[in-house]
């Protein structure tokens, strides 16, 4: 696990909460909504961690979190549903939150 705080974790889960979202016919589902923004918090600590890392490092945690849709019909990866925008968003709120670490 990483070195941060659960204070620390949930400020990093709520920002990425309140500014990302899924994107699914032109509606947006921000992730703090979705209830998906702690699950990715904690998935990207091993990052921030490792100190430089890139939009394909932040893709690669996306890709392995898996987003159940429609009653469990259908599952597909959470990279799959943010749009190219939200990404590089992402990957801006991290580099952010390392430098404020």
């Amino acid at each position: 696990m990483s070195v941060l705080d659960t204070k620390t974790l949930e400020k990093l889960a709520s920002e990425i909460g309140e500014n990302i979202y899924i994107d699914i016919a032109k509606w947006h589902l921000y992730l703090a909504n979705a209830h998906l923004h702690t699950q990715l918090a904690e998935q990207l600590c091993p990052l921030l961690d490792q100190g430089d890392f890139s939009e394909s490092d932040v893709q690669q945690v996306l890709q392995k979190i898996s987003v159940t849709l429609g009653g469990g019909k259908q599952t597909t990866s959470l990279v799959n549903l943010i749009p190219n925008t939200g990404i590089q968003d992402l990957v801006k709120i991290l580099k952010d939150f390392q430098e404020d670490l």
